[in-house]
């Protein structure tokens, strides 16, 4: 098996990033992306600057930020200076977005927004002029070509971003959740648009955000999976999303979250949408259970043909925020002790 990569989703937390970090890159961990919600969590880049000051090799990046809430000037802006800060280890996770926007009463952006975004957004990191209108604009402090290219990772659910991010990509990462079903579907989806254009698959790199809670207890973990997954599943029930193309499994919870999903308790464990994920769910949408079973569900899904893996997990701790983090890298430690190594 070829190497795979694995990084690990963490909110931002004042005080606890710089330092779980060094906890992070000590498990082997590969990446460490910081969601870009200004609601739900502190501001990323600033807490991924002082990550960088404190780590060696962790690629530091969003995971994810979006096209509404901040003008793309200013997001070339934060990476570059994140770019310079790692010593070139920077990464522009990015998606539509969801409750970054919703809490400020935004729609999430459309697929063409996002593309019109992520070009404007690498133009500046380029050290290029950028059209906004009539108005020239560029970072007048980089010159071009100065600094190490920040990579582009498309997060995508449905099937129109990601045709959109088979062409102008540098990473995908499906955020379809962990059934080899979902899996499947996003790679045949990807590789067929590929094959329309005749891009080399080589030429990017194809991963997954996967939903997954490692622990000695079952229950426990499934449990602990529970609010992840109905998270993730919302993602494919947002308003304007397609449904027609889930699986039974999904497409029936994706339809209820259209008007019922609880974003007001989004990524908390008192979502009153988590009464509609069953356990039986969780089992499929996600991966939970012991190093085991975590094994074997994992390798089959790198099998595919993934080449990196973000992995979403569970933290028995509810409150207060730093905490929260804190506790969700303690209970990853059984994965990455137990589960990830023999996965290299």
């Amino acid at each position: 098996m070829a190497k795979v990569e694995f990084g690990i989703v963490m909110e931002p937390s004042a005080g606890y990033t710089a330092r779980l970090a060094v906890e992070i890159e000590a498990l082997g961990f590969d990446a460490l992306l910081c969601p870009d919600t200004q609601c739900l969590s502190p501001e990323p880049y600033g807490q991924l600057s002082l990550a960088a000051a404190q780590t060696t090799r962790l690629y530091l990046g969003t995971g994810v930020t979006n096209p509404v809430t901040r003008d793309s000037s200013v997001t070339a802006g934060a990476l570059a200076t994140l770019q310079i800060e790692s010593n070139g280890r920077a990464r522009c996770g990015i998606g539509r977005g969801d409750s970054s926007a919703a809490h400020i009463g935004r729609p999430n952006g459309k697929t063409a927004e996002l593309r019109t975004y992520v070009e404007q957004v690498r133009g500046y990191l380029r050290g290029e002029t950028v059209m906004r209108g009539d108005t020239s604009s560029k970072m007048r402090w980089l010159e071009p070509g100065q600094l190490p290219t920040v990579p582009m990772d498309i997060a995508c659910t449905g099937p129109a971003t990601i045709r959109m991010a088979a062409d102008i990509a540098d990473r995908i990462t499906f955020a379809v959740g962990s059934a080899p079903e979902r899996i499947e579907w996003a790679l045949n989806t990807l590789n067929a648009r590929l094959q329309e254009t005749g891009r080399d698959r080589s030429t990017l790199s194809v991963g997954a955000y996967i939903n997954l809670v490692c622990d000695p207890d079952e229950q426990r973990a499934i449990d602990l999976g529970r609010m992840i997954s109905g998270m993730v599943a919302h993602f494919a029930g947002m308003k304007d999303s397609p449904v027609e193309h889930l699986p039974p499994q999904l497409k029936a919870l994706a339809v209820q979250m259209k008007s019922g999903y609880d974003m007001a308790r989004h990524a908390q464990n008192e979502g009153s949408h988590l009464q509609m994920v069953d356990d039986e769910f969780v089992d499929w949408f996600s991966i939970c259970g012991p190093p085991a079973k975590c094994f074997d569900r994992l390798q089959a899904l790198i099998g595919m043909g993934l080449d990196h893996v973000n992995l979403l997990g569970g933290s028995p701790v509810a409150t207060p925020h730093g905490a929260r983090q804190e506790a969700m890298i303690r209970q990853t430690r059984l994965f990455a002790e137990q589960v990830m190594p023999k996965l290299r």
